[in-house]
């Protein structure tokens, strides 16, 4: 048995101010370097804001064979951690709503939501379920709403997962939030009961015209149990020395 350190980010909400989010991205990362992290996670929609009407989506969506995500790439750390990040993705013409997968400056991966929201229609449903390593560490990704059906968290776990990475942006009417409050790790956990695996989530934290986001940014264990969780509506960063097994058979 040996164990990774994670990470996970829960950060204020940057809406299409995509120097800012970079900024704060590479503060924390350094913080989690500093601390021995193998993998750090940022939110939903973290580098250009959860935005989901078309036209503002359409503004600042990036395509990943682009000059200007090649820049995003060039400002994260060439050293540390790999970073997990939700941005709004376009290719062809098509809108993601996509976590990538960076690792000292280059991309590894992408993972696109596949299960869209009704106020979610200015993107399209990914069809893939990639599952990324790091050592004895095996991960896939879920985005927010994608934890509510057991079959994104089973595919995981069929494909040797050990570990969700959960992004989310829970940014909600004020009215809704107090009712969502308690429910998000309840939902989660439910995933993990049902496979066996860990899970760690990143969120948003703020208010903003009548919204307001407390989180919540944790590590749940298989039994569904919340393990360690930043308090509610704190900006921070959430360490945690994941426990695996090395695998023989998967090569590193």
């Amino acid at each position: 048995m040996t164990s990774i350190r994670i990470a996970a980010a829960q950060t204020p909400e940057f809406r299409e101010n995509v120097g800012a989010a970079l900024d704060y991205a590479v503060r924390i990362a350094a913080l989690a370097e500093a601390e021995g992290v193998a993998l750090l996670v940022f939110p939903e929609g973290f580098l250009q804001g959860y935005l989901t009407d078309e036209a503002s989506a359409r503004r600042v969506a990036l395509d990943l064979a682009s000059a200007e995500f090649a820049a995003v790439l060039d400002r994260l750390p060439k050293s540390g951690s790999v970073l997990v990040m939700g941005l709004i993705e376009i290719d062809g013409g098509r809108l993601f709503n996509t976590a990538v997968v960076v690792e000292r400056g280059v991309l590894l991966g992408r993972y696109r939501k596949a299960h869209l929201m009704r106020g979610e229609r200015a993107f399209e449903a990914g069809k893939d379920s990639p599952l990324f390593a790091i050592g004895a560490l095996r991960f896939g990704i879920n985005i927010c709403y994608d934890t509510n059906f057991p079959e994104a968290a089973g595919t995981m776990a069929a494909s040797g997962a050990s570990l969700i990475l959960c992004l989310s942006n829970n940014m909600m009417p004020r009215d809704k939030a107090e009712t969502f409050k308690e429910r998000h790790n309840a939902v989660r956990g439910e995933r993990c009961r049902e496979t066996g695996l860990w899970l760690i989530s990143s969120d948003v934290t703020g208010e903003r015209d009548g919204r307001i986001a407390w989180g919540p940014t944790a590590v749940l264990n298989p039994e569904g149990q919340v393990v360690a969780q930043l308090p509610l509506e704190e900006p921070g960063l959430l360490v945690f020395d994941f426990p695996c097994i090395e695998s023989l058979s998967f090569s590193d």
